[in-house]
């Protein structure tokens, strides 16, 4: 049973904070070391000093100066948010996805209320843990996809609005999430970085975690592929192809300036995986990765179709999780907009 609730949203005064657009920025794990330095020197109060701090007791001590100097305030009510972020995605298509931000009650994965669906690595989550300890605040909503109806949004000016996002406080119920799986499409090592939390925190206050629960039938919602620049493409062989269009047969290996389509049982990213290429890296950029291998960086970009979102429920309701960078969902929740202080 997913236990859904409204929260006491900690945010940004603009009065003393100033504008929203100098104090958002993407979140932590998508944001390089050039964009981490521009963020800082945006302005001192921007989210990353407290996302990505030099250390955990500097994003403490700066959470309780912005709260001391009241940069950030705190709603006196519980409120759920609608959230549409209209966006142009790497098709350059125009659209607009909504959401519904909530705290969700943190379950174990074997419950098989909030599944998983890639793999996570140790060190990210370590990283998030002691950011956590330190500042006893959630500072990034996760993202998690049900089947449930969509959000309906208010006839009336947002709330808060930067860029494409916009944010109204929702006061009615939004609906019944009790048998629906949460599937988490961005935000894993986050949410195994809660659950451990809480864990060794035990309070009530820590059982909970700031989500945007978007609805699979939003028309908005798209999985955008991501690409693998190998410097070793380890031996893999394809039959020869013209250079393909847009929609791609399925796996194509680009090396040498021709292109191969890579034949195999499984999802695309499966199939890529067990290949065995070494030094990969990821783009969403086709271009990207061409001119990878062109320029020389690399011996060969594997150029994949994206994977459907019937497909990721479909592996994580059999407890099987895929490979790292299985789901690019565009466009990244933004952080700064709320923050979900546990006390």
């Amino acid at each position: 049973m997913a236990d859904v609730r409204p929260f006491r949203a900690e945010r940004y005064d603009e009065t003393k904070a100033g504008p929203l657009e100098a104090l958002v920025a993407p979140p932590y794990d998508v944001i390089s070391d050039e964009d981490r330095a521009r963020y800082l020197a945006r302005d001192p109060h921007n989210i990353v000093h407290l996302t990505l701090p030099d250390s955990e007791e500097q994003a403490a001590l700066n959470l309780a100066a912005w709260r001391g100097e009241g940069v950030l305030r705190r709603d006196d009510e519980p409120s759920f948010w609608a959230l549409a972020q209209t966006y142009v995605g790497p098709d350059g298509v125009e659209r607009t996805r909504n959401g519904l931000v909530a705290a969700l009650r943190l379950e174990p994965y074997e419950k098989r209320i909030v599944l998983p669906h890639e793999r996570t690595h140790a060190g990210p989550k370590e990283g998030r843990l002691r950011v956590l300890r330190a500042t006893r605040t959630q500072l990034e909503p996760i993202f998690l996809l049900h089947d449930g109806p969509k959000v309906e949004l208010p006839d009336r000016d947002p709330d808060l609005q930067v860029g494409g996002d916009r944010l109204w406080r929702v006061d009615a119920d939004p609906g019944d999430f009790a048998d629906l799986q949460l599937l988490i499409a961005d935000g894993h090592h986050r949410y195994e970085t809660a659950l451990a939390f809480h864990e060794e925190d035990g309070t009530e206050a820590s059982a909970r975690m700031m989500v945007v629960l978007v609805s699979t039938r939003e028309e908005g919602l798209t999985i955008f592929p991501t690409h693998r620049v190998a410097e070793r493409v380890n031996g893999v062989r394809g039959d020869p192809i013209e250079e393909p269009g847009e929609e791609l047969p399925g796996v194509v290996l680009y090396r040498g300036g021709g292109y191969e389509l890579v034949r195999g049982d499984g999802l695309d990213v499966e199939i890529v995986d067990r290949a065995g290429a070494r030094g990969v890296t990821y783009t969403p950029q086709r271009a990207e990765a061409v001119a990878a291998v062109d320029s020389g960086r690399a011996e060969g970009a594997f150029l994949l179709r994206p994977t459907r979102i019937e497909d990721v429920f479909e592996y994580a309701r059999r407890g099987e999780v895929l490979p790292q960078k299985t789901t690019y969902f565009f466009p990244k929740l933004t952080s700064g907009l709320l923050l979900y202080p546990l006390d």
